[in-house]
């Protein structure tokens, strides 16, 4: 192998047998990304030798500890327990942060999970001898789940949860679900149904489109134009709010019957700049207004009508606050919704600056579909973009429709520019035993704490979160190098240091998972086993396409591409490093087989689910590394007197 002079000029050394360099050497002719790290094998083989002595002793000890207790203990099998009800669904450039250079330790190869997990709960350390070769023999989840659901004409009073998820197609389908709810509150009592709407730039469409159907709503009801029955035509009285960063009553404390006065109060709704929509305390303060009304003898609806899960820090503090206003009004909440991202709170959408010709990724909040996000943040290289859907709503809409007796209809997504989407449709009938915890985030932070397996995958989230000020720039990879050559060279230098603290994690962050590996066969959830074997295999493949990373920059230091400055009215800008399928390098092998293996483990074992598709896009992505010229418009320079329009908020 030849050292390559970080210059951009021809390497011209020769070979160097023993892969050493004297010490004149070590400051002309700085290592590669590959020499670095194979200088590293002998402390780190030395190392793992002491490790294996002391975890064989520790192993030797607590098997002898565990037969002896064998001998004495008896433990009858538990009485079978009857299954709980199942819920009716319907078909349908960044700098070097050191804060975080403890946290890595070595190179590609294997290490001992004893630094990391030394924070961690207690694992079972007889697991490591098998932690490069075993196989992960996983049970498909199973859940007794009743061969017919029992269709009920009127829903009861008391304490019953509604529908966390009913798919449908268009807001044709959604406003024909929700005409039969109100049918069967009709035939009880008089109803007041109050429209909450996002008043973000991205639902205009929605609500012409909802203000256009009013009338075929109050149609299938029986009670427009019945001008001769005042009592009919007014039992269905309706409201309109909405929110961004401000809350609106337009109706103003006095609902109407009025199909035109509806269409108006829609159409006054405005468009929020601000970015933020505080969703939890408005549906709360909608309720709060208009419950005086519900107390004089009629039934109470809320329909809440948003494209997004809502300011985070809003929903921590008023949701709720919200749920229990609502339960107090006996006020049924119904959103018309859209699908989460997949284990993470965000989408992207795409935006090119009118002005600049620039490309501007705008964020957000679409999730998770659980309390906290269950998923890596990262893709391996930088923070999520896409937006793979999760088969669910986000939580705090879900669970306000569930805890209020209402239902969540989760609506197609109709975002062109959405990022990374992708068009998966799970089988919903295979996703009952993945459904999310619904549960207050107190009672499932408090439950996450209780499980050794979630408190250690939330730890491997946690640590690698692109989001967390301390971590954030050590774990966001370049992807796009300067045209250049000197520049270029800067850029890959940082990018490869940052390369190795990363893979270093990683693979303790494996090793922590391979050695808790009892502990998910003991987790009981499915859709915490499914999140284990999703995220090791993903850990796995990170660290080989983190390797090609490295030795791809080397590559084109080495050998620098060409390319033309145009491509037809477009401009050659930067060099954009993207995962391709063929391999550079023999040391990267094992860990695409063992990651392959993996995914293939959990499509196998999780079929239908948002976790199998999420495995074969990984395996599609590819596991080596190239950097390709990238052309874009021309990017327009302002005058000095002209202030770009900054992105919109959404």
């Amino acid at each position: 192998m030849s050292s390559r002079v970080p210059s951009g000029k021809a390497d011209t050394t020769t070979e160097s047998p023993d892969l050493q360099l004297n010490a004149d050497d070590w400051h002309d002719e700085p290592l590669t990304f590959r020499e670095q790290l194979v200088g590293m094998m002998p402390p780190t083989i030395s190392l793992l030798v002491h490790t294996a002595i002391l975890l064989l002793l520790a192993v030797v000890t607590y098997e002898e500890i565990e037969q002896e207790e064998a001998r004495f203990v008896v433990v009858p099998p538990p009485d079978q327990v009857e299954d709980p009800p199942v819920e009716v669904e319907l078909d349908p450039e960044i700098d070097l942060v050191l804060d975080n250079v403890a946290l890595f330790n070595s190179a590609p190869a294997p290490l001992s999970a004893a630094a990391a997990a030394a924070n961690l709960p207690t694992l079972d350390q007889s697991l490591m001898a098998k932690a490069n070769t075993a196989q992960l023999s996983i049970a498909a989840p199973t859940i007794g789940i009743p061969d017919s659901v029992a269709l009920i004409e009127a829903v009861p009073d008391g304490e019953v949860k509604g529908e966390a998820r009913d798919i449908v197609d268009s807001y044709q389908n959604a406003l024909d679900r929700l005409s039969q709810e109100l049918v069967w509150m009709l035939d009880e009592s008089p109803v007041l149904v109050v429209w909450c709407f996002d008043q973000s730039k991205s639902m205009k469409d929605d609500q012409q489109e909802i203000r256009d159907r009013i009338e075929t709503v109050y149609e299938q009801l029986g009670i427009v134009g019945r001008t001769e029955n005042k009592a009919r035509q007014t039992a269905l009285m309706t409201a309109v709010t909405s929110y961004g960063e401000m809350f609106i009553d337009h109706t103003l404390h006095q609902p109407t019957a009025n199909r035109d006065e509806i269409r108006e109060a829609i159409d006054d709704i405005p468009v929020d700049t601000t970015g933020r929509e505080l969703m939890s305390s408005a549906v709360g303060r909608a309720i709060n207004i208009y419950r005086d009304l519900a107390r004089r003898g009629r039934k109470m609806a809320l329909v809440l009508v948003s494209d997004e899960s809502g300011d985070r820090q809003n929903n921590n503090g008023f949701i709720e606050q919200a749920i229990s206003v609502a339960k107090a009004a006996d006020c049924k909440v119904y959103v018309l919704g859209r699908e989460s991202v997949f284990g993470s709170p965000y989408a992207f959408l795409h935006w090119q600056h009118p002005q600049t010709n620039r490309h501007h990724y705008l964020q957000m909040d679409r999730g998770p579909e659980t309390a906290f996000p269950e998923q890596l943040q990262t893709n391996g290289f930088h923070r999520r973009r896409d937006a793979f859907g999760s088969g669910f709503g986000p939580y705090e809409q879900s669970r306000l429709a569930r805890e209020t007796n209402g239902i969540f209809f989760m609506l197609p997504s109709a975002e062109s520019e959405l990022v990374g989407r992708h068009k998966e449709k799970y089988d919903m009938e295979a996703l009952r035993p993945y459904r999310p915890d619904l549960r207050a985030k107190t009672e499932v932070l408090t439950d996450r704490s209780e499980f050794p397996l979630r408190s250690l995958i939330w730890k491997v989230i946690q640590d690698l979160n692109p989001y967390a000020e301390a971590n954030k720039k050590a774990i966001e990879m370049r992807l796009t190098f300067s045209l250049k050559p000197q520049d270029f060279i800067k850029q890959a230098r940082r990018e490869q240091e940052k390369a190795k603290m990363h893979l270093r994690y990683m693979s303790e962050a494996e090793q922590a998972l391979l050695a808790g590996q009892h502990l998910r066969e003991q987790e009981p959830d499915p859709r915490w086993q499914a999140n284990y074997d999703l995220i090791l295999a993903q850990l796995i493949a990170y660290q080989a396409r983190i390797y090609e990373y490295g030795v791809a920059l080397d590559d084109f230091i080495a050998n620098p591409k060409a390319a033309a400055p145009m491509k037809g009215n477009r401009r050659l800008v930067h060099w954009d490093l993207r995962t391709v399928k063929k391999t550079r390098t023999e040391d990267a092998k094992s860990y695409i087989e063992r990651a392959n293996d993996q995914f293939n483990a959990v499509v196998k074992n999780h079929p239908g689910s948002p976790w199998a598709a999420r495995a074969k896009w990984e395996m599609r992505r590819g596991y080596g590394a190239d950097l390709f010229a990238d052309y874009h418009l021309p990017y327009k320079t302002l005058p000095p007197s002209v202030k770009p329009t900054p992105p919109p908020k959404i």
